[in-house]
């Protein structure tokens, strides 16, 4: 018998201190960075996306890769990309934690579709509004110190 999964995971994580320095012009390129990570990993990227100070992904996670590990190694390879290549100028780095919420893969348009639409959405919300909706709709229990 074959093994068969399909996770659909959101993965969130912002710059440190929220700090508004990924330059629209640049985010590209941070974005095939990091699609080069999850690739290598075997996952498969339906969707990334952000603004000044923060990402979303939307990912299949293979089933041998666990979630922390991916986000620990995307953000130190790509913290180390950008400081390399100096793409973002005032980028210190990646805010310690992260969300990851999964989804049904029978909602995978609607959520990809949120995350193109991220520069749009942050018109009416932001990033810090957006964040406490994400975990109240999964149903997170979480200390708003930690949000600051």
């Amino acid at each position: 018998m074959s093994t068969y999964t399909q996770f659909l995971y959101q993965i969130v994580f912002s710059t440190k201190n929220r700090e508004k320095v990924l330059i629209k012009e640049h985010r590209e390129k941070l974005f095939r960075y990091i699609w080069g990570i999850l690739k290598n990993k075997k996952c498969v990227l339906y969707q990334i996306n952000g603004i000044e100070d923060h990402i979303h992904i939307a990912a299949y996670i293979h089933p041998t890769i666990a979630v922390s590990s991916l986000v620990k190694d995307i953000k130190v390879a790509s913290s180390g990309w950008i400081k390399e290549n100096s793409i973002f100028p005032d980028f210190t780095g990646w805010q310690v934690g992260y969300g990851a919420f999964t989804y049904s893969f029978k909602e995978k348009d609607v959520l990809v579709n949120y995350i193109k639409k991220q520069e749009q959405h942050h018109k009416i919300k932001n990033f810090r509004e957006e964040y406490i909706d994400l975990l109240n709709d999964f149903q997170i229990d979480f200390d708003k110190k930690y949000l600051l």
